[in-house]
């Protein structure tokens, strides 16, 4: 848990910046080229695009946010990355305008899922990108942290909303518009024609443990990531995961 090329050693990002970055050193070994290029869809201010970048990969971030491109750039410069990262104002649906069909190795779609309009076309779209067996590393919310989360916040009649939603809200002030099962994203991705390799639940413990603790107690940061990422892979907690991760190739 000490890379330091990951995106920030924080419980929001380790686990699935240390599930990505095995999948770009697979795609490194699978395509014989050291630099691959990557495809960041929503990668706002480059919390992957950025240490994706530090490992030698040309990355292309589409975002419809100019003052998250704008802070992008000023990351990479910062990371001395900058002839290495590419911002172009963007969404998913309008993928195609802004970049190529089929030129990437590995995309990633994290946290877009949930704000758009037809998340089988994101999805779809994400995978037109990929170059036959590339890598695709898609995040989105998890319907079952929520209910956990607002159950053990006490509002036991919004947890039950969140069980019943069609979108898995929990109601008109829920800042999320769409959650998913582990089970809604493997189907989703499938569909879209890619063989998915692993589901990982993100943030299943760190989003419950008081803060207060995590900061305080010495080595319970470093414990309770190593937590994290021993049960990531475990069926039986996808259930409870803030987020949900899937990693998948595209069929050639």
């Amino acid at each position: 848990m000490s890379d330091q090329l990951r995106p920030r050693a924080s419980l929001r990002t380790a686990v699935v910046w240390d599930v990505l970055k095995d999948a770009l050193d697979r795609q490194v070994k699978a395509t014989g080229r050291d630099a691959l290029d990557v495809l960041d869809t929503g990668g706002g201010t480059g919390n992957f695009a950025v240490p994706a970048a530090r490992l030698g990969h040309r990355v292309t971030v589409v975002d419809p946010s100019p003052n998250a491109l704008f802070a992008l750039e000023r990351r990479a410069a910062e990371a001395g990355v900058a002839d290495r990262v590419r911002g172009v104002q963007g969404d998913i649906h309008g993928l195609f305008e802004v970049v190529e069909r089929g030129g990437y190795d590995a995309v990633l779609c994290h946290g877009v899922l949930e704000y758009v309009d037809d998340p089988a076309e994101g999805v779809r779209n994400a995978v037109e990108a990929l170059r036959p067996s590339g890598a695709l590393s898609l995040l989105a919310a998890g319907l079952g942290g929520a209910v956990l989360a607002r159950a053990l916040a006490g509002h036991f009649t919004e947890a039950r909303q969140v069980l019943s939603d069609p979108a898995g809200r929990w109601g008109d002030g829920d800042p999320v518009p769409r959650r998913y099962t582990a089970e809604q994203l493997t189907e989703l991705v499938s569909e879209a024609d890619v063989e998915v390799g692993a589901v990982h639940g993100v943030r299943i413990f760190a989003d419950l443990v008081p803060g207060v603790l995590v900061d305080t107690e010495p080595g319970a940061m470093e414990a309770l990531l190593r937590l994290e990422a021993a049960a990531a892979e475990l069926p039986a907690f996808h259930s409870v995961a803030t987020q949900l991760h899937v990693l998948g190739t595209k069929r050639a």
